[in-house]
């Protein structure tokens, strides 16, 4: 007998869960309970009565989030086995004791089959983030699971308030669940960063970008680079530590060329006037900026988070690429992203191409990027494959 309330799928609508698709969409629901809140723990079944799963419901377009295909309690032993698992899977990925790199991604959402939960570290510091009601309800046991299982974890704070739906989240506040520590360094494949959970974009830093920056030390050397929507400074601090000849940073946020400064700072490589950090819009910079560069990075903000806003996104991605084909010296390198779950890699690689028609640039494809591997994606959820991008060498 299920201690959960139960919800009955239309009859076939059970293909994707068997197919073992973390979301259940309304549409597919034929009954319910209706004394129901947001937030609570369903048993689903078909329509016969067979399990399917054990998730969290929504009054929603997705009306279930998956958190089991077995039939269990979700208890703390559930949240304790799911941080334990996350961390194994970190640890195998040398991510544990790693001296040059002490912040990564501890739980990825559905690619940790937790949808809805985010839970990034830095350093001592653990920032959890919950996407949906049902996991925010259960932040208290999350928080524990995660001072049990990951050690070296002293500080755990909440960061959801902005990700949840508004009239639930109007008495939330961002706040340490344990802890108050908030001067926070960390390391990065050997590179000094400053990281504000309380201030700082998403929560803090964008992990998902490591390898990326990485990969960028290797077209550095002696070059001009214009580092766009350059937040806290990632890849520019990459670029001035491998030998950069100059860097210019451009984001049109105060806040962010704050902590960009700071970081600079963090990393002293070179000489004071090899960085140059402008506080604008990227569009108006590239159009009354005319020097041009040797590596240009475009890595915007989404520039959709729903599919009816697809094809304005698509028209800021062709026009944000064109402009910085124009601004990019004869065999410059582009580092060029999308963010916007509702682009995949298809559309974004055609609207490239586009921007490269319009430029009128020779244009050769040199790696296809992602996001890391503590960052994963779930095999049987696409829509986790949300970063895109292309390092291009322009003629």
């Amino acid at each position: 007998m299920s201690i959960y309330p139960k919800i009955i799928l239309q009859k076939e609508k059970e293909r994707s869960v068997q197919r073992y698709h973390p979301w259940i969409f309304s549409g597919a629901i034929q009954t319910k309970d209706s004394s129901l809140s947001d937030g609570d723990i369903v048993e689903v079944t078909d329509n016969k009565g067979a399990f399917l799963c054990i998730g969290h419901f929504y009054h929603g377009s997705i009306a279930i989030k998956i958190l089991s295909f077995n039939k269990e309690v979700i208890d703390q032993h559930f949240w304790d086995k799911k941080i334990s698992d996350a961390l194994q899977l970190r640890q195998s990925l040398g991510l544990i004791d790693n001296k040059e790199t002490t912040c990564f991604r501890l739980i990825h959402a559905e690619g940790d089959h937790c949808p809805g939960l985010v839970v990034d570290i830095y350093s001592t510091t653990a920032v959890i983030q919950c996407h949906s009601i049902g996991m925010h309800r259960n932040i208290s046991a999350i928080a524990a699971a995660i001072k049990k299982e990951v050690s070296f974890v002293e500080n755990i704070y909440d960061k959801s308030k902005e990700n949840l739906p508004a009239e639930y989240a109007s008495d939330l506040s961002n706040q340490f669940i344990i802890g108050d520590t908030k001067e926070i360094i960390v390391r990065e494949n050997g590179h000094t960063f400053y990281i504000d959970v309380e201030r700082g974009q998403k929560t803090g830093f964008f992990l998902d970008q490591r390898n990326n920056r990485a990969l960028l030390t290797e077209y550095c050397r002696d070059k001009n680079i214009l580092n766009t929507y350059a937040y806290s400074g990632g890849f520019s601090v990459y670029a001035m530590n491998n030998h950069a000849k100059k860097v210019i940073s451009v984001d049109v946020s105060k806040t962010a060329m704050e902590l960009l400064e700071k970081n600079i700072a963090l990393n002293p490589s070179s000489e004071s006037d090899m960085h140059q950090s402008y506080c604008e819009d990227v569009f108006q910079f590239l159009k009354h900026n005319e020097e041009k560069f040797d590596v240009i990075i475009l890595d915007p903000p989404a520039f959709a988070k729903s599919i009816n806003k697809r094809h304005n996104a698509v028209q800021a991605y062709k026009r944000l690429n064109a402009e910085g084909l124009k601004k990019i010296n004869k065999g410059g390198i582009i580092f060029t992203f999308s963010c916007s779950q509702v682009v995949d890699r298809a559309l974004f690689n055609a609207t490239v191409m586009s921007a490269a028609i319009e430029a009128n640039r020779e244009v050769r494809v040199l790696h296809y990027l992602s996001q890391p591997p503590d960052h994963p994606m779930n095999i049987f959820h696409p829509e986790g494959s949300y970063l895109k991008g292309l390092v291009l060498y322009v003629n």
